[in-house]
């Protein structure tokens, strides 16, 4: 078994020192207006290190959004290692949204939305990471499935995927919840019925 050296340590506790400075400035000040300068004394370290570590700002926005993404979200998108029984869909959406719904990545999630003309590759970021992932995870389980009668599993899907990120969306940024509040599981219950439903024979 391989255990880290005193360096490795370093090295990781350093980076991690860096991307928490980092979130602090791009939450206060967007993308556009933070600094190497400005993060660099949010995390206490000279800017040289910030270069060494992550190149330029880009790469390390880019660590940041892979660390309340794929980070937080291996455990989903092992899901197919799991289980290939229907809970899978179940589990899928609820892990979903309650790691979605964490304040740090909703925060991320608004530069993206606000810099996505200015910065497209933000924005090309979190669909490769998130959506494109997730995507994939669930068209690979729908062709498992025969029995659930899809002609067109990838575009199905995206419906499944869309309808719990227009969700997240309208609920946690555009005030859904003070607006038209709607819980998440009845969503879940929802979503999942819909497509269980397909394989109970129906009545003639």
């Amino acid at each position: 078994m391989h255990s880290s050296s005193p360096l490795e340590v370093i090295g990781s506790d350093k980076r991690e020192q860096i991307l928490q400075g980092a979130m602090q400035v791009f939450l206060s000040q967007g993308y556009a207006s933070t600094s190497m300068d400005r993060v660099a004394a949010a995390a206490g370290v000279s800017k040289q290190t910030i270069y060494s570590y992550f190149q330029d700002k880009q790469g390390l926005f880019t660590a940041l959004i892979e660390r309340v993404t794929i980070d937080r979200m291996q455990h989903i998108f092992r899901a197919e290692e799991l289980s290939d029984e229907p809970e899978l869909l179940r589990y899928f959406a609820e892990s979903f949204l309650q790691k979605m719904a964490d304040p740090e990545f909703l925060s991320l999630l608004r530069i993206i939305i606000s810099e996505s003309a200015r910065f497209p590759e933000l924005a090309s970021l979190y669909t490769r990471t998130v959506i494109q992932r997730g995507r994939s995870i669930l068209t690979d389980y729908f062709q498992r499935h025969p029995e659930l009668r899809i002609a067109d599993p990838e575009a199905t899907a995206q419906i499944f995927c869309g309808s719990l990120i227009s969700f997240l969306i309208a609920q946690e940024i555009l005030y859904g919840k003070e607006v038209a509040p709607l819980a998440g599981d009845r969503l879940v219950n929802a979503l999942v019925t819909l497509f269980l439903d397909r394989t109970s024979p129906h009545p003639k």
